[in-house]
């Protein structure tokens, strides 16, 4: 051990300790937080603290390296001398300082998000003045900075009492020690850089042992280093002709006409129109619910009766009872939404770079002569929305403090003025607010005589769940329950006040959420929690109908399409609901790793590793239990994922030239 920590490097060994103990409380703590979740096999309990521990000792490895070479070019001569205390004191303490400020943050994100740091956390980087106004109104900010600058003044503290500091500068530690000392640290790094990636955590076939076993630190920089992931390199493929082949046999009947059969590509003309069915052009208002999921409503088995709206909605519209939301962020909604098209790996589209010009729903209602907006009660920088709604053709209304990311995109975009905001939080004013304004811009609309498609994105059930008092019987900032109540109740006000306009009677309401309240699970991927309510409400010439077939996000606006009778070019994967076979019916599930083909209550999971597993989804327990793979199964899983991650690098998506 002296050899590993001479007295020179007291103040190291001191520093390595006090992570591995707080790693130790951190991961301990949150076995606690999910005990319930979490497989306590006592063998399974055994891997996950060692391997965390492992990746804990490859997390402190990195801090050690700036430190060491300190030690290593600091002379021995100057050793203890004020130079030498200035630099160690203030290293060490910015040192504990960054460690407890990751650990209080990870005990955030996991409240949030029921994991260690992700590619959430990367992105979040970028929008700090949401995040930290979310933090401040969720958590008693001021307490949690007090508690832990006590709790690294009390670490320095008893640090100082245990003489580390005094060890250190009074050692007369040779070159030759602090060289041999310094290697195992170095070789640590380097195997850790080569050969250990996050994914070596996922050992358990428990979602939560696998995240127990990671390190948050780690998780973060792995995140920053992999937030793209080509398909065609990490996953499993076929050969790319049989995957269009496959994919496009998908789309061959009477409604579906290839453009060109011989490219690789979907790109085909739509024919829903016939001498008896005449296409009809309504208002179409899009609400996007922020994070409601399918089992907060009564209809699917909630006792607590807090959408009373969407439940009475339900059995008066054409309702989607067995959809499911493709990801678990609201930028995977909108990407789904917007573009019809599965989960591709890596961050959504709505972040990428070359994500304008795009063939979206919008490119289809611009075909049909409509106008388009988005509104978002924030600032639409946030998450990119502006840069790609804007450029893809929509108008902006939103909250803005800040720009489009992209000067060259034109596009028209109003602001929410302070005279029409009742309450704002984080995330932007609430949701009565954004639908006033929709109100307000739908009768502007209304007055050119020119078709609307409004995408409306509502924030109020997000964290800190704070709304207007007095609205509904739960108190503001109470939790999520009160939050999806609130969120209810502004849907069916938006409606009772739409239906005293002119223009409401050729206006169609289409409600869906962009995902679930939580992705988190035991499971590869919970598929439960990607179980969303979807609705299309006053639509023209349809009795109200509970639609029960197995269907994706990308599938309600091709169905809506539908049944307003539109001919169209379309490059959407998306299908109308209402005509899908049995064999026609699934859904596309998915995170930034994991890709999942859910059908006939069978999925087949895909991963970075090239891995394929399948499963059986018992919807009761909402387990999956490993089966044999079906090999036309798993081609067709493959097919869709390969070929929509290919069309998207390809610029296979971009609109069309005439």
């Amino acid at each position: 051990m002296s050899k590993l920590f001479p007295k020179r490097f007291a103040l190291l060994k001191a520093y390595i300790t006090l992570f591995l103990i707080l790693s130790f409380i951190i991961r301990l703590s949150f076995l606690f937080w999910n005990f319930s979740e979490v497989d306590k096999n006592l063998f399974t309990l055994g891997n996950t603290f060692i391997i965390g521990f492992l990746f804990d000792v490859a997390t402190i490895s990195f801090f050690t390296i700036p430190y060491l070479i300190y030690l290593i070019l600091f002379p021995k001569r100057f050793y203890g001398s004020i130079l030498d205390k200035v630099i160690t004191y203030f290293g060490f303490s910015l040192g504990v300082l960054i460690v407890f400020f990751s650990f209080f943050g990870e005990l955030t994100f996991w409240d949030e998000f029921q994991r260690r740091y992700n590619f959430i956390a990367v992105d979040y980087l970028i929008y700090t003045y949401e995040v930290v106004k979310n933090i401040n109104e969720s958590y008693p900010l001021p307490i949690l900075i007090s508690a832990m600058l006590a709790l690294v003044l009390t670490s320095i503290f008893i640090i100082y009492k245990l003489n580390y500091f005094s060890k250190t500068f009074n050692s007369q530690t040779s070159f030759k020690s602090k060289l041999i000392a310094t290697i195992p640290w170095g070789a640590v790094v380097v195997i850790s850089i080569c050969f250990v990636t996050n994914k070596s955590a996922d050992f358990s076939d428990n979602r939560y042992n696998n995240e127990l076993a990671k390190s948050g630190i780690y998780s973060f920089f792995a995140a920053f280093r992999n937030n793209e992931l080509p398909y065609s390199e990490f996953y499993k493929t076929i050969p790319k002709a049989l995957a269009y082949k496959t994919v496009k046999a998908s789309y061959i009947d009477s409604k579906n006409i290839l453009v060109n059969s011989n490219e690789n590509a979907i790109y085909r003309t739509i024919i829903n129109s016939d001498s008896i069915l005449k296409p009809t052009k309504p208002n179409v208002i899009f609400i996007c619910i922020e994070s409601l999921s399918g089992d907060f409503l009564k209809e699917f088995g909630n006792k607590s009766n807090i959408t009373p709206t969407l439940d009475s909605l339900a059995n008066n519209s054409l309702f989607f009872e067995n959809l499911y939301a493709t990801g678990t962020r609201t930028v995977r909604g909108m990407e789904a939404i917007t573009l019809s098209i599965p989960p591709t790996p890596g961050r959504s589209i709505v972040k990428r770079r070359n994500n304008q010009g795009l063939f979206t729903i919008g490119e289809v209602f611009k075909q049909q002569g409509y106008e388009r907006n988005f509104f978002y009660g924030g600032d639409g920088y946030f998450d990119n929305m502006n840069t790609y709604f804007g450029g893809n053709g929509f108008n902006i209304v939103d909250r803005g403090r800040g720009f489009l990311l992209d000067k060259s995109i034109t596009t028209t975009r109003t602001n929410i003025e302070d005279n029409e905001v009742t309450f704002e939080n984080a995330w932007g004013v609430c949701d009565m607010d954004i639908y006033n304004k929709v109100l307000k811009e739908a009768d502007k609309a209304h007055e050119t005589g020119v078709p609307f498609f409004d995408f409306v994105m509502t924030t109020s059930n997000h964290k800190p769940y704070t709304y207007p008092e007095g609205k509904i019987d739960i108190p503001s900032g109470a939790g999520r329950h009160g939050a999806v109540k609130y969120t209810d109740y502004t849907i069916g006000e938006f409606i009772k006040k739409a239906k005293a306009k002119a223009w409401y009677n050729n206006t169609v309401f289409v409600i869906m959420s962009d995902h679930c309240a939580s992705s988190a699970g035991r499971w590869e991927l919970d598929v439960k929690n990607y179980h969303i309510p979807g609705l299309i409400f006053n639509l023209p010439n349809q009795e109200p109908k509970k639609v029960n077939k197995l269907a994706s996000q990308i599938d309600v606006f091709p169905t809506l399409f539908s049944a307003l009778n539109w001919d169209y070019k379309s490059n959407l994967f998306g299908k109308d609901i209402m005509s899908m076979q049995p064999q026609d019916e699934r859904a596309f599930i998915g995170n930034y790793r994991k890709l999942g083909y859910l059908k006939d209550e069978k999925v087949l999971i895909l991963d970075e590793q090239a891995n394929a597993n399948f499963y059986s989804w018992n919807p009761v327990d909402n387990s999956l239990g490993s089966i044999p793979t079906e090999e036309k199964f798993e081609q067709k899983s493959i097919s869709f994922y390969q070929v929509a991650d290919d069309l998207y690098r390809s610029e296979g998506l971009k609109i069309k030239s005439k």
